[in-house]
This record gives structure tokens, C-alpha cells and sequence, in this order.
């Protein structure tokens, strides 16, 4: 009998059973406390998100 309990990861199980409304809750929590003590602007944020979003793009092509 495989031991398949060995191969899960605890934050995976975890998240799954989230509905998707409470990941996105959870993932903002997460992501306010890691932010918490920046001094990050959203327009830093957004400056930010644009560059990786252009990126991807550039790197499918």
C-alpha cells in the first residue's frame, strides 16, 4: 500500500478545501501581513505587475 498521506502538503490540502472566495480572502490576508511594514505604493504594485505581465507575454511568443 502506497503511502500517498507522505506526498500531500499541508498547505495544499489546506487551500483546497477553501471555497475560491476564501482563498482569494486568505491570499490577501497573507499578502497584507507580508506587505505590512513596506513602503510600497499600489502604483509600485501596479508598476510591478505590469513588467511580469509583459514578460510572460514576451517569453510565450
Amino acid at each position: 500500500m502506497k503511502n500517498t498521506a507522505g506526498n500531500i502538503l499541508p498547505e495544499n490540502y489546506i487551500l483546497a478545501v477553501l471555497s475560491p472566495e476564501e482563498r482569494l480572502d486568505a491570499a490577501f490576508t497573507v499578502a497584507k501581513q507580508a506587505f505590512k511594514k513596506t513602503k510600497l505604493t499600489m502604483k509600485d504594485i501596479d508598476a510591478a505587475v505590469k513588467s511580469i505581465r509583459s514578460r510572460n507575454v514576451r517569453e510565450k511568443k
